[in-house]
């Protein structure tokens, strides 16, 4: 297998980690890959029409896309169980789905700080954005603490590599201010082994 990857790129960040934890990472070769929506990686378009990465390149049939279809295909490859049967399936589903929504609004905070100029910037937006982030985390801190203080899954995942985008790019936005039992959970998994050996550059 072959994926399209970019080690900034917090949605492969979800799946780099699940390599790890399910023992596939040697199952895959790493095809780096970079471009944003203004400027698309060449050639990336025949591998995912989106031109986004992830994409993930199979020996048996079309590569598969986004981030959450390839974690659900690596995961049933590996019988890894990360997505458990189930009341419990549905929360992590859910929790999953709550990471991905934190990392769509604050990457469209970094584009509309590195793509859009300057005097076209729309600061509502953006604070908009920040709004979704800042109520996800008062929910995690208020809901879901028992489920990720629970066995590991892709919950579990998404939710760490989503914090761990935030604080690359909006650190100073301070997201662990009166989310205190979310951000001690957070400094705990992110000395798992699959979370270190996947810290993006700076």
């Amino acid at each position: 297998m072959k994926l399209y990857h970019s080690p900034t790129s917090p949605y492969v960040r979800k799946v780099m980690v699940l390599l790890h934890e399910s023992g596939q990472l040697d199952d895959v070769t790493l095809e780096p890959t970079s471009g944003t929506p203004v400027d698309p990686a060449q050639g990336l378009g025949a591998k995912n029409p989106l031109s986004k990465v992830p994409a993930l390149e199979r020996p048996d049939g079309p590569a598969v896309y986004d981030s959450r279809v390839i974690c659900a295909y690596l995961d049933d490859r590996a019988s890894s169980g990360l997505y458990p049967a189930g009341a419990r399936r549905w929360d992590t589903l859910t929790l999953e789905a709550t990471a991905d929504g934190i990392l769509d609004a604050a990457l469209a905070m970094t584009y509309e700080a590195r793509l859009r100029p300057e005097e076209i910037r729309w600061q509502p937006w953006v604070e908009g954005q920040w709004d979704k982030i800042s109520r996800a985390c008062t929910a995690l801190n208020t809901r879901w603490m028992s489920h990720l203080a629970g066995p590991l899954d892709m919950g579990q995942i998404a939710v760490a590599c989503a914090l761990g985008y935030v604080d690359l790019r909006h650190d100073a936005r301070g997201w662990r201010s009166g989310n205190d039992a979310l951000a001690t959970w957070y400094a705990a998994f992110s000395q798992r082994p699959s979370m270190v050996q996947t810290v993006p550059p700076q």
